[in-house]
């Protein structure tokens, strides 16, 4: 497993490689810190030499490389990278196809509800382009530890038993539990409506639960590692704050409908949870497939590091 992760030398960028060691604990994976700096040709005559500057951009980057490789832990292999370009999304997503990734992992902005999470540009270019999932770390992750529980967002779209079966497979390989979620926005209404609204939802996660394990519904009984939730509130934003989550916790969301083959498109709904979410998102895209790892070699515009 290798994991690309956007680094910025400030603490959205340590945010990102916090939550990228915390997954890569659990799946003995690679981290590949990328940091994109400006295209050095972008500077016209009046400014500084392109020699001149160059140097120093890359005397800074190599600094700041520095400080993103001292905060993985021995344990996690790790290199870092700089790429240039005037789109700090799309030098991501091109380090990603480069190195074979099977994810991608950034820090979100802090102006959120609760300075949880905010998308900013970046982050919206990638979750409207990656062709892999994408980790979203909320403002102030400083969690190093291997995840404790996956819970996945189900929704009744097309698409949501290979969401499913992304997550169990991952709460698999992890052998941390899982956690079905069903969300349910009910603005006010009868008791009557909304018990027989969660009863759906709940049988409804159920059922797909039951059919994407083996053994099916007497294995989801017997599993203690599978459950299904259903939380309701007057918007989606108080059902996600009515559950409970853990610290090592992360949610598992698939992509809208309008995402165009394997790629990302963050849908309202998914835009309305994470604005309450209180720990990381992985939004996964439509029709996803686990890469073979690409082994070619790197053409890093300075250097790479390795711990």
């Amino acid at each position: 497993m290798r994991y690309v992760v956007g680094y910025s030398a400030d603490a959205r960028g340590h945010d990102a490689v916090n939550l990228a060691v915390s997954l890569a604990l659990g799946r003995g994976a690679s981290l590949d810190l990328v940091l994109v700096v400006p295209e050095v040709q972008q500077f016209g005559a009046a400014h500084a030499p392109k020699a001149g500057f160059e140097h120093v951009l890359n005397d800074q980057a190599q600094e700041w490389l520095d400080q993103a490789l001292a905060l993985v832990p021995p344990g996690v292999p790790a290199k870092a990278h700089v790429r240039s370009g005037d789109s700090d999304a799309h030098a991501l997503i091109e380090a990603a196809e480069e190195f074979g990734a099977d994810m991608l992992i950034i820090g979100a902005t802090s102006s959120g509800i609760f300075k949880r999470f905010s998308i900013g540009s970046v982050a919206s270019a990638l979750l409207h382009a990656s062709t892999v999932p994408v980790a979203l770390a909320p403002h102030g992750y400083h969690r190093q530890e291997a995840l404790t529980r996956i819970s996945c967002g189900l929704g009744n779209r097309a698409g949501a038993e290979k969401l499913l079966d992304f997550a169990l497979g991952m709460a698999a390989n992890r052998e941390v539990p899982l956690r079905v979620v069903s969300l349910l926005a009910l603005d006010g209404g009868d008791e009557a409506a909304a018990a027989g609204a969660a009863d759906a939802a709940r049988e409804y996660a159920a059922k797909h639960l039951a059919a994407a394990l083996p053994g099916g519904e007497q294995e989801v009984r017997e599993e203690a590692k599978a459950e299904v939730v259903v939380a309701q509130g007057r918007s989606i934003e108080e059902a996600v704050d009515r559950l409970d989550w853990e610290d090592g916790e992360v949610l598992l969301i698939g992509s809208s409908r309008l995402a165009q083959g394997r790629s990302i498109f963050l849908g309202s709904t998914a835009n309305r949870i994470l604005r309450a979410l209180p720990v990381p998102m992985i939004v996964v895209p439509s029709d996803y497939e686990l890469k073979q790892p690409n082994h070619s070699a790197s053409n890093d515009v300075t250097r790479e590091a390795e711990k």
